[in-house]
């Protein structure tokens, strides 16, 4: 069983993206690389990209992580300041640990290319 259907599916990740942003938009170590971003698209393509990683439908079309992060200057502390809100939010939809933990190991996994190292 995969991530995807292991958290509840479509509505998990539509809430937990919901909520996720929610807590990005006032975390001051990141919000400020929203500032200009349309949050309705963002929203929907965090949706099918999670859904994507999570092992659900695929249906993720936008650039991968390298390539949609490398205009942005990211370091360690934005990408902790992410995972935080990430695990926040997971713990707020009360989602069991060994779940949150397959998840952070998904986010981990993906880390040198946000950060474009």
């Amino acid at each position: 069983m995969s991530v995807y259907e292991k958290i509840g599916g479509e509505a998990a990740v539509n809430a937990a993206v919901d909520i996720f942003y929610r807590k990005v938009l006032s975390d001051d170590r990141i919000s400020e690389f929203f500032d200009t971003v349309d949050m309705e698209t963002q929203h929907a393509k965090q949706k099918a990209f999670l859904t994507m990683a999570f092992g659900g439908p695929n249906n993720y079309s936008g650039k991968d992580m390298r390539e949609a992060h490398k205009h942005m200057s990211l370091n360690e502390g934005h990408f902790n300041a992410v995972a935080e809100c990430l695990v926040g939010t997971l713990n707020e939809l009360s989602v069991p640990q060994e779940h949150i933990d397959e998840i952070v190991g998904i986010a981990v996994s993906v880390k040198d290319d946000v950060l474009n190292k």
